[in-house]
């Protein structure tokens, strides 16, 4: 047929615009579609935030549409363990079923019988965003977890403290800093998280190229280590104790600059006195010389960054850390400051509409070990005892969206034995996989491609002010739901199943609210924002530039006296907890301390079964400095035990210069266990879960789990083959 009749020839090529969700860097791709089918997936040079940039992540997105491992329609769990069988059933059996559950659990029990976990993925989903905690709120019961209790509850819990709001964090201003300042961060393989910088290895080049300087702080020497100007080696968890050098030093040696609009500088100073660099020193590996010299430098340039991501968030002092990162950047003058660090001004300012909360902490506290909530979510630490010490508020059933808490919370291997005695569980998730096999439903949403997209968290964190609408690449099939949809069906089943009906006013509220699609609902925002239209958008899927970060100071903050406090009392209390918890180094004769790590290739749990993503080295192993190995008599490539004060692993190790002196290093994600799947397994991806080492007695003052700097012992078991 000819091609003016509107109907595309059989071979013929089209070019949609897309965007890649699987990380934060929210890269704009051009993909090329061929009869139905992607055919090519190159980063969108005319978006104005990525700029082209694309990593392998985004290059294998059409193979999770195509996944023969995804799930396409609601499956139902028969028997357990190894005997369990998976049968696809409808969409209303499902719903029902899964509703039916749920309020049996509440009603038999309370409120509390009720656990809900959220994962990472929801973020990166609009009608997640949109619907999925309005799912949620329909449920009154306080064990509520999600992923950020492992690894951003720290930046949080002092974006509340200091500036107003959960999720005002300043964010550096990339592309005309001077002075890069990174601890315990790999922007190289992340793109930068809680700090959207897609192509982050050409900014560091732009950096480089006007004379600027990186300098990052890491106990391995990771991708992005190796293209800083320099990296200094330090020892797990002591991050807070050179950070609070640092900021001493801006104030004994007269450095600081202090805004006018911050309160309690006298306290700080006194509150911080003893942590001097000589005593950073003893406890981290880093020379006073060094502290004082970078201190120094970074006070002097003009337009520096303090930033500190997952190895910071991730230890016993995260909100420490933090805390003392904003300082820098307060007292050096970098603070709401061109080339300093800055708060973005997105189109849907989802802080000041109200959209997310402020957030609060320690309203109520968890039935079993008596910890703090924080923005309404509990510890998932707290997670599988919740679930196994009975009593009233004993969690009965649990509903988990996306996510996959055995591999990626602590003591996982546990918490697997834990979901296995549920009355009942259900999932909402694309894969069966260590968290879900123990799902009696699992229901598939949409992916990427079948569902419009806008990101209302990332765009508050970028390094550029932008706003971009992506309509769905694919349109979904007839016998598929879209996340939101799963949510509203849901929501309505299930309240319409407990026995305490709320108010006839408050449940046709609930209905409407939940009928409205994430479209519709992005469209009303970005009319309050008043920065751009749903109409421009439409115009423009490759993005529309909202221009530079700007100083906005103190106006956009949320306390109410538009004042910064330097001293926290909750945070100036932990300082003791420091002072007397850091180990001597030489304690603990023949013990390493354990880190994480994550690759670019790799998203978080999942995606280890896709081909392009896992050819290539293998990734899986245990990292050990040369001179560990031989301490202990191990050769490169040996079989090894882990073993940790709450469990052991057995993986093989491979000896690297990369790696300080008494660090080791597995990543983050691995351990897949599922029979009958791929997943994990392509291309001989093998490994063991890092989490069924990590200890779920080790948090921070926020709550957040301290995943990294984990004492361990290492041996040798068998000697790899030759």
């Amino acid at each position: 047929m000819s091609s003016d009749l509107g109907l595309t020839p059989v071979g013929a090529s089209t070019t949609k615009l897309g965007v890649c969700n699987l990380c934060e860097a929210i890269c704009g791709l051009e993909l090329t579609i061929t009869d139905g089918a992607v055919t090519g997936i190159k980063g969108n040079a005319n978006d104005p935030l990525s700029r082209g940039h694309i990593c392998p992540k985004g290059v294998a997105l059409a193979d999770i549409y195509t996944d023969p491992d995804r799930l396409r329609r609601p499956i139902r769990r028969t028997g357990t363990g190894a005997e369990a069988t998976w049968t696809e059933i409808s969409w209303d059996e499902a719903l029902d079923t899964v509703a039916d559950g749920l309020a049996t659990a509440i009603n038999e029990n309370d409120k509390n019988a009720l656990g809900i976990y959220v994962g990472n993925p929801n973020a990166h989903s609009l009608g997640s965003m949109t619907h999925g905690f309005e799912l949620i709120k329909t449920f009154k019961t306080r064990n509520k977890f999600s992923a950020s209790s492992v690894d951003q509850i720290p930046h949080m819990y002092v974006g509340m403290l200091q500036f107003g709001h959960q999720l005002l964090l300043p964010v550096a201003d990339l592309d005309n800093t001077s002075y890069f300042l990174v601890f315990g961060a790999n922007p190289m393989a992340s793109n930068g998280s809680l700090m959207t910088v897609p192509d982050f290895p050409n900014r560091v080049r732009e950096l480089k190229a006007r004379g600027g300087t990186m300098v990052v702080f890491d106990p391995r020497r990771t991708e992005t280590a190796k293209v800083a100007t320099e990296h200094h080696f330090i020892r797990p968890a002591s991050d807070a104790v050179v950070l609070m050098a640092m900021v001493n030093t801006l104030l004994v040696e007269g450095l600081s600059e202090a805004p006018p609009y911050v309160d309690n500088l006298d306290a700080l100073q006194t509150a911080i006195a003893d942590f001097t660099p000589e005593y950073a020193e003893s406890v981290s590996g880093v020379s006073a010389e060094t502290i004082r010299r970078i201190t120094r430098e970074f006070a002097a340039a003009d337009g520096a960054a303090a930033y500190g991501r997952m190895g910071l968030s991730t230890q016993g002092f995260g909100s420490i850390c933090q805390w003392a990162i904003n300082l820098l950047n307060l007292l050096s003058g970098n603070f709401d400051r061109v080339g300093g660090v800055l708060f973005p001004e997105p189109a849907i300012d989802a802080a000041k509409n109200g959209l997310l909360s402020a957030g609060h902490f320690d309203v109520w506290r968890s039935r079993v070990r008596d910890m703090p909530e924080f923005g309404g979510e509990l510890p998932v630490s707290c997670f599988r005892e919740e679930i196994d010490t009975p009593g009233e508020g004993q969690i009965k059933a649990v509903l988990t969206l996306a996510g996959n808490p055995v591999l990626s919370t602590p003591d996982g291997r546990r918490l697997s034995e834990s979901f296995a005695g549920l009355d009942f569980m259900a999932s909402v998730d694309i894969y069966l996989n260590e968290t879900t096999r123990h799902a009696d439903v699992i229901l598939p949403p949409t992916t990427a491609l079948e569902r419009d997209h806008y990101d209302l968290v990332f765009h508050m964190l970028a390094v550029r002010n932008t706003a971009r609408f992506t309509p769905a690449v694919f349109d979904k099939d007839k016998d598929a739901m879209h996340d939101w949809e799963i949510f509203r069906e849901l929501a309505l089943r299930t309240t319409a199943r407990i026995n305490a009906t709320k108010p006839l006013v408050q449940r046709l509220s609930e209905r409407v609210r939940l009928s409205l699609s994430p479209t519709f609902m992005v469209g009303l925002l970005l009319r309050l924002g008043r920065k751009t239209t749903m109409t421009q958008l439409r115009k423009h899927p490759e993005g529309v530039d909202l221009g530079p970060l700007r100083p906005t100071m103190p106006a956009r903050l949320h306390t109410k006296n538009k004042r910064i406090d330097l001293a926290p009392a909750p945070l100036v209390a932990d300082l003791e907890r420091l002072r007397t918890s850091l180990p001597v180094p030489g304690e603990g004769e023949g013990e390493l301390v354990l880190i994480g790590r994550r690759h670019k290739s790799d998203c978080n749990s999942w995606t280890h079964n896709l081909e392009r993503l896992t050819r290539g080295k293998p990734r899986h192993q245990l990292l050990m400095n040369p001179a560990d190995l031989a301490a202990r008599g191990i050769n490169d490539g040996d079989l090894v035990r882990i073993t940790s004060r709450v469990g052991s692993v057995e993986v093989d190790v491979a000896g690297v210069d990369d790696m300080m002196p008494g660090v080791v290093s597995l990543p983050h994600g691995y351990g897949h266990q599922v029979e009958g799947t791929r997943m994990g397994h392509a291309s001989g991806v093998v490994g063991v879960s890092i989490n069924d080492l990590t200890d779920p007695e080790r948090l921070d003052v926020s709550g957040n789990a301290a995943l990294s700097g984990v004492p361990v012992t290492v041996e040798a078991l068998v000697p790899a083959a030759v």
